[in-house]
């Protein structure tokens, strides 16, 4: 790995040495991927958020360099503790693990963190946590990718697969892409085992959010009816993914206005009264 061209993304295969020379090609961004062990129904293995993310991220460095961290799976998962298989970590730990493997990243030159986080449980949490991030000062800025749907690419899907109003959870989308990244998990005769239907049972409790909405849906922790997911059609999903993504680390890479908001805004915040009104 001594000349550039050779020089792996993935940072678990750099030496110390070329450690240096990552973070410089890199423009010192690094990705974070996020899932989480839990069930996807009958058919996917309890890994599925975190081999998909992790393929999101790979082909995603491959075209645009940047330095890929390892399996990270310490995230929230509460509402699929009735289920085996799941790894439930406590709310205190997940964000101490999280925010200390950042500093730990950061200590290590990168300047730029971004999360890509495969786990829809995760999103609550990120909110949060990205926004914690301005309770004190910090020299390294934090991205969190969201992927946006392209309705041109799902017209595509459906056509390659069905409609699957359910679509939530280890669905047709989720297997398909499985069937692109690691086929050979994927126990497709397996998807009508248990049922993926939106159970509705607090559809008459209005103007209210809690916790146990999920389970509430989605007892089995399968939202969907897989058994039309194709390798074909996931591949649509994971190239458009990836396709963002690249465009998002390139924006990442060149961006000067974040670091230098925070930078006036952890100014700012550390005397209000100096700041103008």
């Amino acid at each position: 790995m001594g000349q550039a061209q050779d020089l792996s993304f993935r940072v678990e295969e750099l030496t110390a040495p070329d450690f240096i020379e990552a973070l410089e090609k890199s423009s010192k961004t690094c990705i974070i991927q996020i899932g989480v062990m839990e069930k996807h129904g009958a058919h996917l293995h309890l890994g599925t958020d975190l081999d998909l993310v992790r393929e999101y991220s790979l082909r995603a460095a491959e075209q645009e360099y940047t330095v890929v961290f390892p399996w990270y799976y310490f995230s929230q998962i509460n509402e699929a503790r009735h289920q085996l298989g799941t790894i439930s970590y406590s709310p205190e730990l997940i964000w101490k693990m999280l925010q200390e493997t950042l500093d730990e990243l950061h200590h290590n030159g990168f300047e730029k963190i971004i999360i890509v986080n495969g786990h829809g449980g995760n999103n609550a949490f990120l909110n949060y946590f990205g926004m914690a991030q301005l309770a004190e000062p910090r020299d390294y800025s934090l991205y969190w990718f969201r992927p946006e749907s392209n309705a041109e690419v799902m017209k595509k899907f459906v056509e390659l697969t069905h409609e699957d109003k359910n679509d939530a959870h280890g669905g047709t989308r989720e297997t398909s892409s499985m069937l692109t990244a690691e086929p050979d998990v994927v126990h497709l005769d397996r998807a009508t085992q248990q049922s993926g239907k939106n159970q509705q049972r607090i559809k008459e409790l209005k103007y209210v959010y809690t916790g146990i909405w999920w389970y509430a849906s989605y007892p089995n922790h399968y939202g969907g009816e897989a058994s039309a997911a194709n390798a074909e059609a996931g591949e649509l999903l994971v190239n458009e993914t990836v396709r963002q993504l690249v465009e998002m680390i390139q924006l990442v890479k060149a961006d000067r206005v974040v670091p230098a908001l925070q930078e006036q805004f952890f100014k700012e915040a550390a005397d209000p009264l100096k700041t103008k009104q």
